[in-house]
């Protein structure tokens, strides 16, 4: 019998202390249900604590192999799992949370403003104006309106356009840059925990 599973890189178990192979990933069995094999228990957690545990596809491979020892087990998914356990589910402190939007956001910015505003000192914007208003107009003007007016909303459109979307509603169905650059930090991260999880192991199994 051939088995074939898809375990993801990382997965949430609140409040009980198994976890089945169902949990783990996605599982396929040609031309056989998979409910017999879908609540075989692949892991127990060991501590009435929060923590993250790291299973092998190797544990995984071993538990069914023990329970169907005729069966051919082939990995098509990730080769190391994050458990992450929690007690209880969190409760989220909405006031906390709002919080913490509002700071980052003023640092965001301020941040942004004083980038903006150190390029536009730099490249000398204003007196790029200056010149621009004098070759068009035949005319010196220290603030030339006519072209402050349209950069700022060009600079405000093109920073919408360059973000994908505004508040709530996306221009384009392609995921954003900070959308991007989340999803990479979380697998770098993940990456980083298997890896020092795996190291523990090891320190373990040699000691």
């Amino acid at each position: 019998m051939d088995i074939y599973i898809k375990p993801n890189e990382k997965i949430n178990i609140i409040g009980k202390k198994v976890v089945y192979l169902k949990e783990i990933g996605e599982i396929w069995i040609p031309d056989q249900s998979t409910a017999a094999i879908e609540n075989l228990i692949v892991f127990e957690i060991p501590e009435d604590r929060d923590k993250t545990y790291l299973i092998s596809v190797m544990d995984i491979i071993k538990a069914i192999t023990l329970k169907y020892p005729d069966a051919t087990v082939n990995n098509v998914g990730e080769m190391d799992i994050l458990v992450v356990y929690k007690q209880k589910a969190q409760q989220q402190n909405k006031l906390w949370l709002y919080s913490k939007v509002a700071f980052i956001s003023l640092i965001l910015f301020a941040g942004a403003s004083t980038s903006i505003m150190s390029f536009h000192s730099d490249a000398q914007i204003p007196k790029i104006f200056q010149n621009y208003y004098y070759i068009f107009f035949g005319e010196y003007n220290d603030m030339p309106l006519i072209l402050a007016i349209p950069y700022t909303i060009g600079l405000g459109v093109g920073i919408i356009l360059f973000f994908n979307h505004f508040s709530k509603k996306y221009i384009t169905k392609d995921p954003t840059p900070i959308e991007i650059e989340m999803t990479t930090y979380e697998k770098e991260a993940n990456t980083s925990i298997i890896d020092a999880l795996n190291n523990a192991r090891k320190s373990g199994d040699s000691s």
